[in-house]
């Protein structure tokens, strides 16, 4: 594969070989949001060939301050729409698949129903997300997820882990109990954090039938998850 001028930086720092596994490789990343937005990004600037996104939510002006896709020239515009005109503007060649639905449990495993080469879990919602967990590891899915960004501010906490490591942060353990629940307890990574929440971030809503409460956050801190969530992919395929 001839390296296109784009990737010449990637191409110094890991070589040509890696180059071909990169674009070789078909990476899905579910949830635009804060995390899966910059996850998506990096994955596509690292030279992925294919790339499958997911979700169905529109940019509202509340996400503008942490969202990689939330301009006020962007509000009420698909996320979907959005991140594929981004990313095939990064690549051109880039072979990208998109799904705007909301991932209800019949829903997934008819995304699942493709091999793969690794999966980003970048759900926000308790249910879809732990469905989708399940059916990625029935399906033997490499994969990474994220787990609560919200309500902290130290990135230099922030770490990558088994699930079955993974401390300190009340949605993981929410996460762990529920998967126990069909014998699952490892073979999958976590992005994570086990700072504490910080008093007073976290609010009870019923304005959303998917979301029980809303949680404060910072800025860099879902980039910060969604960018260590793409390196585990990018390092994985890389074999580094």
């Amino acid at each position: 594969m001839a390296t296109a001028n784009w990737k010449e930086r990637t191409n110094l720092l890991l070589g040509e070989e890696v180059l071909v596994k990169l674009n070789a490789a078909h990476v899905l990343v579910a949830g635009l949001g804060g995390v899966g937005g910059y996850a998506a990004e990096a994955v596509c600037r690292a030279g992925v060939g294919e790339m499958t996104i997911v979700d169905n939510d529109l940019v509202s002006a509340s996400n503008r301050n942490r969202q990689l896709l939330a301009l006020t020239s962007t509000e009420g515009k698909h996320k979907t729409d959005l991140m594929a005109e981004r990313l095939l503007d990064i690549n051109p060649d880039l072979k990208l698949h998109r799904f705007s639905v909301y991932l209800k449990d019949e829903q997934i495993p008819e995304i699942l129903n493709t091999r793969f080469d690794y999966v980003i879990d970048a759900i926000d919602t308790l249910s879809p997300k732990i469905f989708f967990i399940k059916h990625c590891i029935d399906q033997q899915l490499p994969l990474v997820s994220s787990m609560g960004a919200g309500g902290r501010v130290d990135p230099q906490q922030v770490r990558v882990a088994d699930v079955s490591q993974s401390f300190g942060c009340p949605f993981a353990q929410v996460v762990r109990k529920k998967i126990h629940g069909w014998g699952i307890r490892e073979g999958f990574k976590v992005v994570f954090s086990p700072e504490k929440v910080r008093k007073g971030s976290v609010i009870v809503t019923d304005d959303s039938p998917n979301k029980k409460s809303t949680v404060g956050t910072i800025s860099y801190m879902p980039a910060v998850f969604g960018l260590m969530a793409a390196s585990v992919v990018i390092r994985e395929l890389a074999e580094i």
